[in-house]
């Protein structure tokens, strides 16, 4: 190495001084000593950098963090026996393999021959604290560190001349790199951090599981003479009756009923049904208290509404001419606001007061419609049943038909995607698809059935209402020719109703008339002709109904 190339920097102080300058540190010399009394740092080219002594006592080797954009400069680095220099800042930075987990061993690489044990803890013990170094007869050798982050400062060197005090001896320098080393050590101590961590991960999930699992329910006792004879004084008990029929549950599921003990598991149920009537009133006794509540809230909520009514008036009575005038502008517009906050809130309540009512009388209407009888004639309630029933029974059958139908597809494409393995596979897929291919034909002709039935049912359905619509008109027109009539027919529309009952086959209407006549001479014969013969077509639909 040319000596004069190193001392050059030297030789010029003033040039040495300009370029501790620019970076914004005091212009130093390579013994420590300060090359300029008067430097003020406020005059440095590149502001935002504190003015900076290498040489002083604690400071480390890596510089403070700087932002993204602004490069960083590696600096001068003088020890007691040796001084670092840094790279070229134009070249490209040393490459790094990857970093192994857990990473504490650097390999450092260029030192120069005469190096010792003490230079290399010398330089790098100002990164962190150094458990082991392994040195090799060659130059180079593996640092372990006691920190993981401390190696990041050692690959900071990476790149830097070093050189044994003044010396220019090729023995004397050297150019370090500092690179990951894969160590056994490291690689198990993070192993071990891992697993304790791992450790610590589950005991806390085990925990927060522990908090959040809801409790166990309490043992149920085995069955025995005395555990029956105390159960039996539970059940009649309202407070324990809630844990005592749980228990009696549990035995009669586990099957401890025999001919010895069902007496007493039969005295036990009794003794559990006869606490349906102290549930029901109970349960009747809330309603009770709830429909109290919400009458009262109905309440509650009026009188609020006839207040809110009174203050909106009182505001549009303000709002009149004979007030409104003596209002300075700053009231009216208070009044204005106010009035109309109020007449948002009245309506809010009274918008939830009629809502509450129209559920009352929702309410009373399905009550009446439960309890009122139905008005339907047997013959059409029948029908109208079955038609529903079937149209239920319909829906139901579809729903069975598409899920088939879903699975009987998934099959397919299972069987298309996948290629199964063994024989006995197929076959039983085969068989399943079979199966599901016959209970899908069965379900559509039992739907195609129904729909038939259901069609039937409509069109008899129909033609009932029709009968039934031209018996209610015969019905009708019958009910208004009786009350047409005038009161002197009676007597022989009653007569000829008995006459044509004893002649099922009917009578014409001279036989009627001779029979009138013959009980009856004081009516003339045209009469009796004309009276019959006007009522001749009521007779004939009468006979016909």
């Amino acid at each position: 190495m040319d000596a004069n190339s190193l001392a050059m920097p030297m030789s010029d102080p003033n040039a040495w001084a300009t370029a501790m300058n620019n970076l914004g540190m005091a212009p130093m010399s390579m013994t420590g000593q300060p090359i300029m009394s008067d430097f003020d740092p406020s005059l440095g080219m590149m502001t935002g950098i504190a003015p900076m002594n290498p040489m002083m006592p604690g400071l480390g080797i890596v510089p403070p963090p700087v932002s993204q954009d602004m490069p960083i400069v590696k600096e001068i680095i003088h020890c007691k026996s040796c001084t670092l220099f840094p790279p070229n800042p134009n070249l490209p930075p040393p490459a790094t393999r990857e970093r192994p987990p857990g990473c504490k061993t650097v390999f450092v690489g260029g030192l120069p021959e005469n190096a010792t044990e003490q230079l290399i803890v010398e330089v790098f013990e100002q990164c962190g604290s150094i458990i082991a170094i392994r040195k090799s007869k060659k130059n180079f050798c593996h640092i372990r560190f006691a920190e993981e982050h401390t190696v990041d400062k050692a690959l900071f060197l990476s790149g830097y001349r070093i050189r044994l005090g003044s010396s220019t001896d090729k023995k004397d320098t050297g150019r370090l790199h500092v690179d990951f080393a894969q160590a056994r050590d490291d690689l198990y101590e993070w192993e071990c951090r891992q697993r304790m961590l791992a450790r610590e991960e589950r005991h806390r999930r085990r925990i927060e599981e522990d908090r959040l699992r809801p409790p166990s329910p309490p043992p149920i006792v085995h069955f025995s003479e005395h555990e029956c004879s105390q159960l039996g004084e539970k059940l009649k008990d309202d407070s324990k009756f809630a844990e005592a029929v749980r228990v009696l549950l549990t035995w009669v599921e586990r099957g401890e009923v025999n001919r010895r003990n069902a007496n007493n598991i039969y005295s036990m149920i009794q003794s559990s049904n006869s606490h349906i009537r102290r549930l029901m009133n109970e349960k009747a006794a809330h309603e009770k208290e709830m429909e109290e509540a919400k009458e009262k809230f109905k309440n509650a909520l009026a009188g609020i509404l006839v207040q809110f009514e009174q203050i909106v008036s009182v505001f549009h009575a303000a709002s009149k001419q004979k007030a409104w005038d003596h209002f300075s502008k700053a009231q009216r517009k208070n009044l204005d606001m106010w009035r109309k906050q109020a007449e948002e809130i009245r309506n809010i309540h009274n918008e939830e007061l009629m809502g509450i009512r129209r559920e009352e009388e929702m309410e009373m209407s399905d009550d009446d419609m439960e309890d009122a009888p139905e008005s339907k004639d047997s013959d059409d309630s029948g029908p109208l049943a079955q038609v529903e029933a079937l149209k239920e029974e319909n829906d139901s059958l579809r729903c069975q038909l598409d899920a088939y139908r879903n699975e009987v597809e998934l099959l397919k494409q299972e069987q298309g995607k996948a290629q199964p393995q063994h024989s006995e596979e197929d076959t039983t897929r085969q068989q399943q698809l079979s199966f599901l291919q016959q209970a899908l034909q069965g379900m559509q002709k039992q739907l195609l059935k129904l729909r038939e039935d259901l069609k039937q049912r409509e069109t008899e359905l129909e033609k009932n209402s029709e009968e039934k619509q031209q018996l209610e008109s015969q019905i009708q027109s019958l009910k208004d020719r009786i009350q047409a009539f005038p009161t002197s027919h009676a007597l022989p529309v009653r007569i000829i109703s008995t006459f044509l009952h004893v002649h099922p086959f009917g009578a014409s209407i001279e036989y009627i008339c001779s029979y009138l006549q013959r009980l009856d001479t004081k009516p003339g014969v045209p009469l009796q002709m004309l009276f019959v013969s006007s009522l001749s077509s009521s007779f004939y639909r009468f006979r016909g109904f």
